[in-house]
C-alpha cells in the first residue's frame, strides 16, 4: 500500500518529514492490520486454553498440556481464578514430566493468585509428592501436616474425593518414611554450569574478545579481527552476550472469526523460549500487562519491564506488524538510555546536522560530537578524532551503544522503497509513542525513576530518536546475527528424531559484528542463549584475519549463487580465496553434483549437452533431460521421506531403494541426493531396529557430507540422524547378544570422531559431547576385560 505513494528519497532527512506527515489512511490501515494480533488478557482464552489442556492432559500428552496451560496462564489477569487454576493445571503436567522443581514454582504461584480453597488439598498433596521425589522428607512432612489440619478445619471433599485423597496420601507417607532413613538428597541446580566456556585470557582492549586478536582498520575492509599468535581448533576466540535481542515469534497468526481460530493452539518460539534470556522453558511467567511477552522467571520479567518492556508492553501488536527489525530498533534505542544519554544524544544530533537536518532549537551545534568520532565525549567545539570508529579515546571498543552506533548503515547502498518503508516504520512507531504519552524517550531521568515518570517529554527529543530508530533498521540488513538452535520436529514418541536449525531470535552483537565474511570460514559460531561463543574451526597462523562466514559457504552454493547472495544483501563482492579459485578456475570439472554416464559410470562433462569422459565410450546426453530425471527422483525422495514421518515404514524403504537405484544409473557417488537417500534409509532401519542396515547405510551418508564440508566440518559431528542413529545403537548394543560386542570397537571409533569434531565448533559444555562421553563410558563398559597370559 505504502509503495503506491511516489518515493523520493534523498536521505535520511526524509524521514523526519515523513514523521509529521504519515497520512489518516495510512495508520488506519496499520491499525487495522496490527489488530489482528491477540497480544492483550482475555478471560474467554484463558478458559479455552485450559479445556483444550485439559484434554490433552487426558489423553497423556502432558508436553502439549503444558503448553496449553501457558498459553492459558499468558491471557489471565493477575490475581484472578483464571490464572491461578491455569497454574495448578500446568504443575499437574510438570509433575507427570518429571520437572518436580518447576512444579513446585507452579504450585506456589498458583496458591499466590488465590487458587480456589476447595481445591487445595491435592494441590498440597501433589507438592507433597514433588518433595519426596526431590529428597526432602523434611518439607514433604510438614505439607502432610497441613494437609491434614486442612481436612479436619474445612473438609470440603465428598466422600469419594476424601477416600481417593486419603489412599494417596498414605502412600506419600510411606515414601516419606523411606526418604527419612536415607541421607538428604539436594537437586542438581537448574541453571548449566558451562565449563571451558570462559576466555583463557580477554583481551584488554575488545572486551569479550581473546587476547589472541587484536582491532585493524581498512579503508576498504573496514574494521576486522587479526590473530596475534597462532590459534588451535577449537580455541574461543570471542564469548559475547548481545547487546540487544528481539525472539522470532515464528508464526503467529492474525485472528479470524471462528472460535476455533481465534486463539492458536499450536507452539510458537514465543511460547517455548524466554523472551529475555531465551531459555527453552516449559513453565513460562507472563507479562502482567499483555499476553504476548513470557519470561523464564520473575527475575527475567523484571529485568525486561525495568529496561524496555514498560514501554513495548503496550505496543505489541504494532510491534508484531511491523517486523523483527523495527523491534530491534526499539529496543536499542531503550536500551541506550542506560548509558550516559547526554552523550547520546550528542551523536545523533551530530548526525543530524552532518546530513542537513535542521536541530531542534534546543540543541547546540556547537556542543555535538561528529559522527565517528569522539570519544568519552569531552565538550569541545572540536572534533575529537579516534582511530577506529566506535573505540573511545584510548582505543578500547567497548560492547555498549556507542559500538551499535557505528555500525555501518549502507544509507547509499539500500533501495528507495526499502528506505521508505523503513522510514514509514519507524514514523507509525513514533507516533504510537507519542499517542500513548509515554516517557520513553526522557534523557534526563536515571534507569531508576523511568516507571515512576508520568509526564511526557517527547517532542523535539523523539524526532532524534525516531533519527536512531531509522539508523539502526538500516544497519540490520547487514549487522544482524542470527541466534539459531537445533530444534526437533515430529512427535516425541517416533523413534525418526527428525531435526533441523531455525532462527531464534535476531540481534546485535557489537564484537561477533566486527568479523568478516569467507565463504570457507576459519571459525564456527554458536549460542548459549543470547551468548554467542566463536571457537576457530582450524589452525590460524599469527597475522591471519578471523573469518566466518555470513550465509553462503562454498560447500553449499556455487561463486556464482555466493556473489550474488552477498551482493545483495551485504552490497559487497566476495574475492574470498574459494571465490577467487572458482572464478579463476570456471571449468575445473562436473564437481560433486555431477552426472554420470549410465554405462561406463565415467562422470559425464561439458555444458548443454554432456558427454562422457571415459576413453572408449561415446555416450552423450542433454543436460535438460538429467535435470528433469533429477527432479523426478527428488520428488520420488520427498514422498519416501513423508512415508517415513508418519510411520509407513516398509512403503518408505522400498520407494527408497527404488531412488537409490535409479541415483546409482545417472548421479555421482558424492551427489547431495545419494547422500541424503542414505540418509532416510538409515532412519528407516533403526526405526526397525535393524542396526546393522542403519549404520551401513549411514556410514555412506558420512562419506557424502565428509566430501561436501570436510572432515572437520559441524556438519559432520552435528547431521541431525547422527546422534540419533548411534543413541537407538547404543540402546540396542546394551540388550542384544555377544555377535553385537564384535561391533563396539567401530561404535566407539565413531562416538570419538563426532566427540572430536563436536569438540572443535562448541566446546566441552555442549549437550551433545555429554551425551556422546555417556555412551562412550557404557560401552567401554561392555568390552570384554583381556585376560594376561597363563602362567
Amino acid at each position: 500500500r505504502f509503495l503506491k505513494r511516489p518515493v523520493r528519497w534523498s536521505g535520511i532527512p526524509i524521514s523526519l518529514r515523513i514523521f509529521h506527515s504519515l497520512l489518516p489512511e495510512d495508520e488506519m490501515f496499520l491499525k487495522r492490520l496490527s489488530g489482528g494480533y491477540v497480544v492483550g488478557k482475555d478471560p474467554d482464552a484463558s478458559l479455552f486454553y485450559r479445556e483444550k489442556g485439559n484434554k490433552k492432559f487426558q489423553a497423556k500428552d502432558y508436553m502439549g498440556a503444558a503448553v496449553l496451560y501457558s498459553k492459558g496462564v499468558s491471557h489471565s489477569g493477575p490475581n484472578s481464578t483464571d490464572i491461578s487454576l491455569c497454574y495448578a493445571n500446568r504443575s499437574a503436567a510438570l509433575f507427570h514430566l518429571g520437572q518436580y522443581e518447576t512444579c513446585l514454582k507452579d504450585i506456589v504461584r498458583a496458591q499466590m493468585h488465590g487458587y480456589p480453597e476447595r481445591l487445595q488439598p491435592k494441590l498440597l498433596l501433589r507438592k507433597a509428592e514433588c518433595l519426596v521425589t526431590l529428597g526432602r522428607p523434611q518439607e514433604a512432612s510438614q505439607t502432610i501436616i497441613d494437609l491434614e489440619s486442612s481436612f479436619a478445619a474445612k473438609p470440603t471433599l465428598s466422600a469419594s474425593q476424601f477416600q481417593i485423597l486419603q489412599r494417596t496420601l498414605c502412600r506419600v507417607k510411606v515414601k516419606v518414611q523411606e526418604k527419612k532413613n536415607l541421607p538428604e538428597i539436594f537437586p542438581e541446580a537448574l541453571t548449566k554450569t558451562f565449563e571451558g566456556v570462559d576466555l583463557r585470557e580477554e583481551n584488554e582492549q575488545i572486551p569479550g574478545a581473546s587476547s589472541s586478536v587484536t582491532l585493524h582498520i581498512d579503508p576498504l575492509k573496514g574494521r576486522f579481527l587479526v590473530a596475534t599468535k597462532d590459534i588451535l581448533p577449537g580455541e574461543l576466540l570471542v564469548k559475547e552476550d548481545a547487546f540487544v535481542s528481539v525472539l522470532n515469534p515464528g508464526e503467529v497468526p492474525l485472528r479470524l472469526h471462528s472460535l476455533e481460530s481465534k486463539w492458536d493452539i499450536r507452539a510458537t518460539n514465543g511460547d517455548l523460549h524466554c523472551h529475555r534470556c531465551l531459555r527453552h522453558t516449559l513453565a513460562p511467567v507472563p507479562c502482567e500487562g499483555c499476553s504476548y511477552a513470557k519470561y523464564c522467571s520473575q527475575e527475567c520479567m523484571q529485568q525486561a519491564w525495568d529496561r524496555y518492556h514498560s514501554v513495548e508492553c503496550s505496543l505489541g501488536a504494532l510491534l508484531l506488524t511491523l517486523g523483527v527489525f523495527c523491534h530491534v530498533a526499539l529496543r536499542s534505542t531503550l536500551l541506550a538510555r542506560f548509558e550516559d544519554v547526554g552523550k547520546v544524544i550528542k551523536k545523533l544530533c551530530g548526525e543530524m546536522s552532518n546530513q542537513g537536518i535542521c536541530l531542534p532549537e534546543s540543541k547546540n551545534p556547537a556542543q555535538i560530537l561528529k559522527y565517528g568520532q569522539g570519544g568519552e565525549g569531552e565538550k569541545t567545539d572540536k572534533a575529537v578524532e579516534t582511530p577506529i570508529p566506535g573505540c573511545d579515546i584510548n582505543g578500547k571498543y567497548e560492547r555498549n551503544y556507542n559500538a551499535i552506533f557505528h555500525l555501518l548503515p549502507h544509507t547509499e547502498n539500500h533501495s528507495p522503497e526499502y528506505k521508505f518503508l523503513c522510514a514509514v516504520s519507524v514514523s507509525a512507531l513514533c507516533r504510537q509513542l507519542e499517542a500513548a504519552g509515554l516517557q520513553a524517550f526522557t534523557t534526563d531521568l536515571k534507569p531508576t525513576e523511568l516507571k515512576a515518570a508520568e509526564t511526557p517529554v517527547l517532542g523535539a527529543e523523539l524526532n532524534v530518536w525516531g533519527v536512531a530508530m531509522l539508523r539502526h533498521m538500516l544497519q540490520l540488513q547487514c549487522n544482524a546475527q542470527a541466534i539459531t538452535t537445533i530444534q526437533q520436529t515430529g512427535s516425541k514418541e517416533s523413534l525418526i528424531a527428525d531435526t533441523r536449525r531455525v532462527r531464534l531470535a535476531t540481534a546485535l552483537f557489537p564484537v561477533v559484528s566486527l568479523l568478516n565474511h569467507s565463504c570457507s570460514p576459519n571459525t564456527s559460531v554458536s549460542f548459549i542463549g543470547t551468548i554467542a561463543t566463536i571457537r576457530a574451526s582450524q589452525l590460524i597462523r599469527s597475522g591471519q584475519e578471523i573469518l566466518h562466514c555470513y550465509g553462503p559457504h562454498e560447500s553449499r552454493m556455487g561463486v556464482a549463487e555466493r556473489r550474488q547472495k552477498l551482493r545483495s544483501q551485504y552490497f559487497f563482492d566476495c574475492n574470498c580465496p574459494p571465490c577467487e579459485r572458482e572464478k579463476q578456475r570456471p571449468s575445473a570439472g562436473p564437481g560433486r553434483e555431477a552426472f554420470r554416464c549410465h554405462r561406463c559410470r565415467v562422470l559425464l562433462q561439458g555444458d548443454d549437452v554432456l558427454s562422457c569422459g571415459g576413453p572408449a565410450c561415446t555416450e552423450s546426453v542433454g543436460r535438460d533431460l538429467l535435470v528433469s530425471r533429477l527432479q523426478d527422483l527428488q520428488q520420488q525422495v520427498g514422498a519416501a521421506q513423508k512415508h517415513l514421518r508418519n510411520g509407513r515404514l516398509e512403503l518408505a524403504i522400498q520407494l527408497l531403494l527404488g531412488c537409490q537405484s535409479d541415483a546409482e544409473s545417472f548421479l555421482s557417488a558424492e551427489h547431495s541426493v545419494v547422500g541424503e537417500i542414505e540418509d532416510a534409509l538409515a532412519q528407516a532401519y533403526a526405526a526397525l531396529g535393524d542396526w546393522e542396515k542403519s549404520a551401513t547405510h549411514l556410514q555412506k551418508s558420512l562419506q557424502v557430507v565428509e566430501v561436501h564440508h570436510g572432515p572437520s566440518s559441524v556438519e559432520m559431528g552435528h547431521e541431525p540422524s547422527t546422534n540419533v542413529c548411534l543413541i537407538e545403537y547404543l540402546g540396542s548394543l546394551l540388550f542384544t547378544s555377544f555377535w553385537f560386542r564384535c561391533a563396539i570397537p567401530e561404535a566407539l571409533n565413531t562416538i570419538q570422531k563426532a566427540e572430536k569434531v563436536l569438540l572443535v565448533h562448541y566446546g566441552p559444555w555442549n549437550d551433545e559431547i555429554r551425551e556422546l562421553q555417556k555412551m562412550k563410558s557404557c560401552l567401554l563398559d561392555l568390552l570384554p576385560i583381556p585376560v594376561g597370559p597363563k602362567e
